[in-house]
Order: C-alpha cells, then sequence, then structure tokens
C-alpha cells in the first residue's frame, strides 16, 4: 500500500511512518519541508502541487497544533482551529481534483468531541458535548466529510491521550511523580481515556487495510480515573502519591487550558476497534506504563 502522512514529524507520525515501512508499506510524508520521500505544502498557504497524492493508496491527516503546548490565548486557540481545519481542507480539495484520488483517509480527529460527560460511557454513536475542544473537533471532523461524497472511505481517528515516554502528557508528568510531588487532580473522579502509542498506530495500521468508516475511538478498553492513573503511575514509578494543588497548573497554562486537560472527564471505549477485532497490547494501564517507563 502506498500511503501519504501529514504530520509525519509529530509524536504519533513519525512513528506511523516507521511502522508502515516496517511491515512492507510505502511511506511518504507530507511536510512544509523538502526532502526525500516528501510532498511539500504549506496549509497556511493553500499550497499543495496539482498531481500531489494522485496514485496513493491511502491519505492519513495528523497535522495540527498540539492541543496544550501554549496558553490558550484568543491567537493561539484560533491556530489550533486552522490548522487541523485548513490543512483537512487541502487534502480534500486534492482529493477533488486529482485524476487517481486515494480510495481510503483517515483525517486526526479527537475525543475532546464528546466534552466532559462525567462517569458516561461513550461510543462512536454518543453525541457531541460543548466546550472550546468540541467545537474544535466537530469543525475537523467536518472539513473530512466531502471526501465521503468525493467516494473515498473515510475513518476519524477520534484519538484518546496518547502514552509515550518520549513526549505528550506522560512525559511533562514524570518530572514531578518522580520527585515525589505528582498526584491526582481535584477530586481525581473525572475519567481518562488513554491508548499507549504502540497500539494508536498499530490501530492506524489496522484502519488503513480495513473499511470501518466514520468516527473510531482510538482509546484503550479500559479508562480509568484520574486518581486511579495518579496512583498507577506514582506505583510504578514507587513514588508517593498525593494533590496536585490546581493553582499551580492553572497560573502555567491558564485557567480554561488547566481545567480542560486535567478536569474534564470522558470515559470513552473503542467499540468499532474491538467490534473488528482489534487486539490491544496494551489494554491495561499498570501494563502501559511499566512498559513505557524503564
Amino acid at each position: 500500500m502506498r500511503v501519504a502522512v501529514s504530520g509525519a514529524t509529530g509524536l504519533i507520525g513519525s512513528r506511523l511512518v516507521a511502522e508502515l515501512r516496517s511491515v512492507g508499506h510505502e511511506a511518504v510524508t507530507i511536510s512544509r519541508r523538502p526532502g526525500v520521500d516528501t510532498i511539500v505544502w504549506d496549509p497556511d498557504r493553500g499550497v499543495l502541487a496539482d498531481g500531489a497524492i494522485d496514485g496513493f493508496d491511502a491519505v492519513v491527516n495528523l497535522a495540527g497544533e498540539p492541543i496544550g503546548a501554549k496558553r490558550w490565548t484568543t491567537e493561539q486557540k484560533r491556530r489550533i482551529v486552522d490548522s487541523r481545519v485548513r490543512s483537512t481542507e487541502l487534502l480534500v480539495d486534492a482529493m477533488a481534483r486529482s485524476s487517481r484520488p486515494p480510495t481510503r483517509f483517515l483525517s486526526g480527529s479527537a475525543i475532546g468531541y464528546y466534552g466532559d460527560c462525567g462517569a458516561q460511557v461513550l461510543t462512536e454513536n454518543s453525541p457531541a458535548g460543548s466546550g472550546f475542544l468540541a467545537d474544535v473537533v466537530r469543525r475537523w471532523e467536518a472539513a473530512a466529510a466531502p471526501a465521503v461524497e468525493l467516494g473515498v472511505s473515510t475513518a476519524l481517528l477520534r484519538t484518546g491521550i496518547v502514552l509515550s515516554a518520549e513526549g505528550g502528557a506522560l512525559k511533562q508528568q514524570m518530572l514531578p511523580f518522580k520527585l515525589g510531588l505528582g498526584g491526582r487532580s481535584g477530586n481525581g473522579r473525572q475519567f481518562q481515556s488513554w491508548i499507549h502509542l504502540d497500539d494508536h498506530v498499530r490501530a492506524i495500521v489496522w484502519l488503513l487495510e480495513r473499511p470501518v468508516a466514520g468516527p473510531v475511538n482510538l482509546t484503550a478498553p479500559n479508562p480509568v480515573t484520574n486518581a486511579e492513573f495518579a496512583s498507577t503511575l506514582a506505583s510504578v514509578l514507587r513514588r508517593p502519591c498525593g494533590v496536585i494543588p490546581q493553582f499551580g497548573p492553572r497560573l502555567l497554562f491558564g485557567p480554561e487550558l488547566a481545567d480542560t486537560l486535567l478536569l474534564e472527564s470522558q470515559r470513552v471505549l473503542p467499540k468499532k476497534l474491538d467490534d473488528d477485532g482489534f487486539a490491544f497490547r496494551f489494554p491495561e494501564l499498570r501494563s502501559a506504563l511499566t512498559n513505557l517507563i524503564r
């Protein structure tokens, strides 16, 4: 299979490209920087050469400004939205103009779609929630919708918290926990829907090879509460587990970003992956963290 991947320099994208190549697929990156096996684009300016994706079997779009990299100023919120919507629209437009469009499109998405839902169990059939992230995801997924009208089999990758020692949320948590300063946030009853990076990448490859369409939750089958996550991480690191005062994250990231990432609850299950027979290597949090923390 010949696959074009945007966002290929990020945590997930770089691992995906390596995995695709390791199992015998041809992976070509879509990037702002020229290079070997690279298609050059600039989503901000709407630049992608005519015919750039002609002849590809599939396109995976993982491009987007990191959600928690900076405080949510008005300008940063605009970047978060535009980086997702414009990149998706540009790829779909390229499909519409292509003489040989891909037959498969996997478009990035996120479980932020569901909003703050407490302990309610969420599947791909659950409705959209409210809040900034839910609005971002609705617009992101809407930008991919015209691909379906073009006859391209399209899956929306509603991704949870991707666990990796190399980056993302877990890497940010490691230092305070190693210093014995980690702990739960708030009352700890909010659910966290996570997935090991290896399973996330394997799931994308799985979906490339199957006609599963529409939203697909990319989360492990056993979400945990924030208190469970904190106690498990502390146990694996052999450190105490306490409570994180909220004034610290709020001061560092701003109240809206800190409260959204640390206090909102999403208990998401990967129903479509389960129904399709995908086998998680790390279905339980302890085994995932033990594997990552060596």
